[in-house]
């Protein structure tokens, strides 16, 4: 009787009940609820649901993760592993046509980067490191990768809080965007038609990722390997003699690496380094940075719009913000609300993908002036 006795006291001593504490109970509660909002509510479930659920295992006391295949998922965000593969599956998937076609809407991807300044600008204000503020404003290119990028360079005691915030942003696109942009424009502006964009030939298609991977990684070497690899993947795509690099790229590459880089990305959301004020902040700052990207693309809509003839359509500069192909979609369902004849989502792709480059450009620019040297 004795020898049980031991051999339950033991059990329980090495349980994690026994060292459960009220914190991991509440997020163990907020992973169930991003689950929730996954699964029930379909708010980017291939993106939320791992990180939900890499939340709960997180929070389940003595889990051994120090050691296994849960600290080499770890290992593959704190030494930027998984950031750089998923943009090869990006690139794969990326159409540059459009930009292409219209160079012009490169600057409203640069605009929609506004919004990442204004919340540094916000974070520093209010008491955040130089360096912290740098990750937590880059929210506001509503890039999930690059934003684990940076956090684990420049902040990553943060990490769990900015990639929950900038992918819960990047779920929420269509409810966000929709009534800034209406805010900012007229219905006349709204019911623009924009002209039929001209072909873009396979030799632009392909020199485009060349000529981009060389100047940037040169002016920013620091994120060669997010704009390295997403040239990459669209080098796969365009070349026209390796399909099947690329369907490995934007299916089951990116499809795996997805699953870890989200799993990963919840491990880090312990109720050690989740439960404080400073998460509350920087939600919302993530939030005050993405309304502001959006608004700052749609003015500089207005702007080229006044220098144009009329061209532009203002709306598609809320897709300067880089979830794509979301962003555009919400340009083109808003132009669409406005005039049943409007056809937004080729114009509105030009400025998403560029704001794909412009938010890494952003955070090259960062890692420039405030990395450890």
């Amino acid at each position: 009787m004795d020898a049980f006795i031991v051999a339950i006291t033991s059990v329980w001593t090495d349980s994690g009940f026994s060292a459960f504490q009220p914190g991991n109970a509440i997020m163990i509660l907020v992973g169930l609820v991003l689950l929730y909002m996954a699964f029930a509510k379909e708010f980017e479930p291939l993106l939320l649901g791992p990180i939900a659920f890499g939340c709960v295992l997180a929070n389940i006391p003595r889990n051994g993760f120090e050691e296994g295949v849960m600290a080499l998922i770890s290992a593959g965000i704190s030494h930027e592993i998984f950031p750089p593969l998923i943009f090869l599956g990006v690139g794969a998937m990326t159409d540059f046509g459009p930009l292409i076609a219209n160079p012009k809407t490169l600057l409203l991807g640069a605009a929609a980067q506004f919004g990442v300044f204004i919340a540094l600008a916000g974070a520093m204000v209010i008491g955040f490191t130089p360096q912290e503020a740098a990750a937590i404003g880059i929210i506001g290119g509503a890039d999930g990768p690059t934003s684990i990028y940076l956090a684990t360079k420049l902040a990553p005691h943060l990490l769990g809080a900015i990639a929950v915030a900038a992918y819960s942003y990047m779920s929420l696109v269509p409810l966000i965007q929709p009534p800034v942009m209406k805010l900012f424009t007229t219905q006349k502006e709204r019911e623009i038609v924009m002209e039929q964009l001209r072909e873009v030939t396979r030799f632009e298609k392909v020199v485009f990722p060349i000529v981009t991977t060389i100047f940037i990684s040169l002016l920013l070497p620091s994120v060669t390997s997010l704009v390295g690899m997403l040239m990459l993947g669209n080098l796969f795509r365009e070349s026209g003699v390796t399909a099947r690099l690329a369907d490995t790229s934007e299916n089951a590459l990116i499809n795996t690496v997805t699953i870890f880089l989200a799993t990963g990305t919840g491990l880090t959301m312990s109720a050690e380094q989740f439960l404080n004020f400073d998460t509350i902040l920087i939600i919302g700052l993530g939030l005050v940075a993405f309304i502001g990207g959006t608004a700052a693309g749609v003015l500089f809509g207005k702007f080229m719009n006044m220098f144009d003839g009329g061209k532009t359509n203002p709306l598609i500069g809320s897709a300067g913000v880089s979830a794509v192909p979301m962003a555009a979609r919400v340009s083109q369902i808003v132009g669409a609300k406005a005039n049943p004849a409007n056809f937004l989502l080729m114009h509105a792709m030009g400025p998403n993908v560029a704001g794909v480059i412009g938010t890494a450009v952003a955070a090259g620019t960062m890692l420039a002036m405030l990395a450890p040297k």
